[in-house]
């Protein structure tokens, strides 16, 4: 598949690239404490970690027409990554994105625009029909991304992806073609994203606060 180049003011989402392995590591490494806690992990033990690899293993999925693998940046340096995975197509046309910003780049509105930007080349040019983003509850940044564009919460989902050695709950939030009569960038930036649309029910934060009943064996 074709990852292209997109743009909006000193903002842009790009292809990834092989050689983008040790600056990306670099960002990686310097913003450890500021990343680990949203990290995925492996619930059967350590995850070696190998940039390059991983590069091209996100090539191969855009190459088989899974994934959109993207860089995010800011005036042309690297601030990010954001991924557009589990592409479906056919009768259920569908996406879930991913993303990271770098600690020194945040409040600069860098993922909010790369979302929009991804999720309206998906909508638009891939064809489509559903996007999907998972959030944990505690983390108050991703949570305002998609309260900005207007990701409509669709619910809890309890202990659904292994981060930072554990089984984290996350919230979902999704949008769906129909609802945008203007893309997803210009629905924001012209303030017509409808009032609601993003916040989670209170009574869904409460329930995200009690842990799950674990069953005796």
């Amino acid at each position: 598949m074709f990852v292209p180049t997109l743009s909006e003011g000193p903002i842009a989402i790009r292809p990834i690239r092989v050689r983008d392995a040790k600056p990306l590591e670099r960002e990686l490494i310097e913003n450890r404490s500021w990343l680990r806690k949203w990290e995925a992990t492996n619930p059967n033990g350590p995850m070696s970690f190998d940039t390059r690899a991983s590069i091209r293993s996100l090539q191969a999925n855009a190459r088989a027409g899974l994934g959109l693998p993207f860089i995010l940046e800011h005036e042309g340096e690297l601030a990010g990554q954001l991924n557009v995975s589990s592409i479906s197509y056919g009768s259920v046309a569908s996406a879930s994105i991913g993303y990271w910003v770098s600690e020194r780049f945040a409040g600069k509105n860098i993922t909010p625009v790369g979302v929009a930007l991804a999720a309206d080349y998906c909508f638009y040019s891939v064809g489509l029909h559903r996007i999907e983003i998972c959030i944990r509850p505690e983390n108050g940044p991703s949570l305002r991304v998609v309260e900005k564009l207007g990701f409509r919460y669709e619910g809890l989902r309890r202990r659904y992806i292994h981060i930072n050695g554990d089984w984290r709950d996350h919230f979902c939030f999704a949008l769906v073609r129909e609802e945008l009569p203007v893309g997803v960038l210009r629905r924001w930036r012209e303030g017509r994203v409808p009032v609601g649309d993003g916040s989670v029910p209170e009574a869904e934060r409460i329930a995200a606060l009690r842990p799950l009943p674990v069953q005796p064996r």
